[in-house]
């Protein structure tokens, strides 16, 4: 969400839904990755993406390492996966072909909740595309894609706790990752509905997911479908479900620097030949409806009506706009 981001979306805690890893890893010029990204150095701010990707023969990709089923890490701890991240690969193939530059190389550089939107808007990464939320305020800062998802944001409880909703966490321990959107909307219900709950910020969302599991919390609040690749990925999915009315509803879009209309151009007319494309269909069944790496489980995300608006009609309008 930090939809404040049916990956392509989760489970780390559905894979850990997602739960975006901290600390950057920087994947060098062999395309492994590496490195922590907080202590990259900056890159020089440009406003032509283009000319710098042209310039340096390199595109440099943001991705998350559990925020399945959209951008992370399973099988090969050097080479990302997941849905957002296909859609990441389309735009690089159409990179290539804007720029005569079929033997690009791409460089992977780990973000987390934190350090995303710092690393895209001082250039060290071009461009990233995970379960990044796109509202107003960042909008003030980035530039965002056209929406690729929707989602909403939820609670992950174990069956038994007896939890159904929000209003069930009176007074209880509820962990949520810092940095995102369900952390912000979750203190202002506490403070609002004088609630009484004990917010936990995890740095991740595999911390937040572990402190459910081990107990810590009560309950586990992001966006639905990350929840939902959380569980899946869990030892037990059977425990695990998701309940409440959802707080909000967010849009996901990949990020790019603010002012560069030539790269956005390109970022979005990749997507939307996608969009119009039945491949669109088979990306999404892949993910979501269909047993991923690691474990082999299915998520279970049937595409929600509010995803097939986005697809109808790309726009790279915010939720809470």
């Amino acid at each position: 969400m930090n939809l404040n981001t049916l990956k392509p979306l989760g489970f780390a805690c559905l894979m850990a839904l997602g739960l975006a890893a901290c600390g950057g890893g920087d994947k060098g010029a062999s395309g492994q990755a590496g490195g922590a990204a907080s202590g990259a150095a900056p890159a020089t701010k440009t406003g032509n993406t283009l000319d710098k990707i042209k310039s340096s023969g390199t595109i440099v990709l943001g991705y998350r390492d559990a925020s399945i089923p959209f951008s992370y890490i399973a099988d090969n701890p050097n080479q990302p996966i997941g849905y957002a991240h296909d859609l990441q690969l389309k735009v690089v193939e159409a990179v290539k072909k804007q720029l005569n530059m079929p033997e690009l190389k791409v460089r992977y550089n780990l973000v987390t909740s934190q350090n995303r939107i710092p690393l895209v808007v001082n250039g060290t990464v071009d461009f990233e595309c995970g379960s990044t939320t796109n509202n107003v305020e960042r909008q003030k800062q980035v530039q965002f894609s056209n929406n690729f998802f929707v989602v909403g944001t939820r609670l992950l409880v174990d069956k038994a706790s007896g939890i159904k909703d929000f209003a069930d966490l009176k007074g209880k321990p509820v962990v949520t990752t810092s940095g995102t959107t369900s952390e912000r909307l979750l203190k202002e219900y506490n403070d609002k509905n004088k609630a009484g709950m004990n917010i936990i910020s995890a740095k991740d969302h595999g911390e937040a997911f572990l402190m459910l599991q081990n107990g810590r919390a009560q309950a586990f609040m992001m966006d639905d479908v990350l929840l939902a690749g959380a569980r899946a990925k869990s030892a037990d999915p059977a425990k695990w479900e998701i309940v409440g009315t959802p707080m909000s509803y967010e849009n996901y879009g990949c990020m790019m620097r603010k002012d560069d209309p030539e790269f956005q151009k390109v970022v979005n007319d990749a997507m939307n030949a996608v969009f119009k494309s039945d491949e669109i269909n088979t990306m999404y069944a892949q993910w979501f409806e269909k047993p991923i790496p690691p474990k082999n489980v299915n998520m279970e995300f049937p595409m929600s009506d509010k995803m097939k608006e986005i697809i109808a009609n790309p726009n790279d309008k915010a939720a809470d706009q």
